[in-house]
């Protein structure tokens, strides 16, 4: 895995911690307002809920998805990406560590 530079980000030291710790991400930011979560899910089927659209970025290790709704599983894995809408919910079902960037738009 190669180093992503970050110029001009805040970091918040303080994790994210969700899911009695199966989900642990630190927040970043910029200066434009953009902002990204990085993480980590270790083995666990959950639920999540957007208020902003996102982008899941798969880092390391694998993962399968699914909106709600749906019935199908999608694979994940390193290099891929996956989309949900604003005010949406998803499943992640993770049998591994699941390293990821979250792209909040």
């Amino acid at each position: 895995m190669n180093p992503q530079q970050l110029s001009g980000a805040s970091v918040n030291p303080q994790a994210n911690v969700y899911f009695d710790g199966k989900c642990i991400s630190h927040s970043l930011s910029w200066p434009d307002g953009s902002k990204k979560s990085v993480g980590v899910i270790l083995p666990a089927t959950l639920t999540f809920n957007t208020a902003a659209a996102e982008i899941m970025e798969c880092v390391a290790g694998a993962c399968e998805w699914r909106p709600s709704g749906s019935e199908a599983w999608q694979p994940c894995g390193p290099g891929q990406q996956f989309s949900i809408a604003a005010n949406a919910s998803f499943e992640i079902r993770v049998s591994d560590t699941f390293h990821y960037i979250c792209h909040f738009g």
